[in-house]
């Protein structure tokens, strides 16, 4: 599925479930964000092991 295709069938399913009114007001409240994630994401994980990185992702795994 491209990204497109995401985009437009997600829109369907929030009008469908929604109505359009309460979808339009949904995806006011949500936004588009701000900032670099890139770069969040680097700043938050560079203290993170590939050891603790995988035994988190075990935890989730076993959930």
């Amino acid at each position: 599925m491209t990204p497109i295709e995401l985009r437009r069938q997600g829109y369907q399913v929030l009008v469908e479930n929604l109505g359009q009114i309460n979808a339009i007001r949904f995806l006011q409240q949500v936004g588009w964000g701000h900032g670099d994630y890139t770069k969040e994401r680097e700043h938050l994980l560079q203290s993170v092991t590939r050891d603790e990185f995988w035994q988190d992702i075990q935890k989730i795994r076993n959930r």
